[in-house]
């Protein structure tokens, strides 16, 4: 990941420098003394992370945070704790008091990979032209197309996507299955979520699957059939 140091001190600014190169996978892409100079360097380079010091002369690191549109992840540092819920008010990653400690600098930066992850998977996940999943299975990962998976159905901490031949169990919730699977699919009960091109029949309170008859929950009935396409 590739990181920023904004500090107008340079001992401040020497000590995260070392914590960086100590540590896999970071790399320093620039560093500088006043928050003016960070909009240039934003511009010209892709930062990941940015660690901010908090009180900085013409602009501190609260102000630059503002300004920003598209924020890197940023870790602010200052020497007084007063200013952290400020800090979180404006989404920031982590929020370290000096003098910072190696441990504590690892445990943002975690927070900082895991919060990139999130967002690339995000991004893949919300692809109109997506038509797969990978699971992991059987300790691999595997590709699965949506037209594949008749219905899900909720089991303690896990899921279970069912297919015509198999069943794939993972860990997750059907509240996370809705928004992943996308339109395709529709939740008709508190443990089942239909793939709706799968259906045969509609009776009532039961929806008829190739595989399964499935109950449609009161409170869910009246969303589920609105998402469906009737022909008037």
């Amino acid at each position: 990941m590739n990181c920023l140091v904004v500090d107008d001190d340079e001992f401040s600014r020497t000590i995260v420098k070392q914590f960086i190169e100590r540590t896999p996978n970071l790399k320093l892409i620039a560093e500088c003394e006043d928050a003016i100079e960070v909009f240039g360097i934003l511009q010209k380079n892709q930062i990941d992370i940015a660690f901010l010091d908090v009180e900085m002369p013409e602009m501190s690191g609260i102000d630059l945070v503002k300004a920003l549109k598209n924020l890197p992840q940023v870790v602010l540092i200052t020497s007084r704790a007063k200013y952290a819920v400020e800090a979180f008010e404006h989404s920031v990653t982590d929020y370290l008091v000096k003098p910072v400690k190696y441990v504590r600098f690892l445990k943002a930066v975690e927070k900082a990979r895991n919060n990139l992850n999130s967002k690339q998977i995000s991004t893949e996940e919300t692809d109109e032209n997506k038509d797969y999943v990978f699971i992991k299975s059987d300790s691999k990962i595997v590709r699965l197309h949506l037209d594949e998976i008749h219905f899900v159905e909720a089991l303690s901490d896990y899921v279970v996507l069912n297919t015509h031949q198999r069943k794939h169990i993972m860990h997750g919730t059907m509240k996370s299955m809705v928004q992943k699977l996308g339109e395709q699919f529709i939740r008709v009960h508190r443990s089942f979520i239909v793939n709706k091109n799968k259906i045969e029949t509609i009776e009532d309170t039961k929806v008829v699957m190739p595989t399964k008859i499935i109950p449609i929950g009161a409170s869910y009935k009246n969303k589920f059939l609105e998402q469906l396409n009737f022909l008037a």
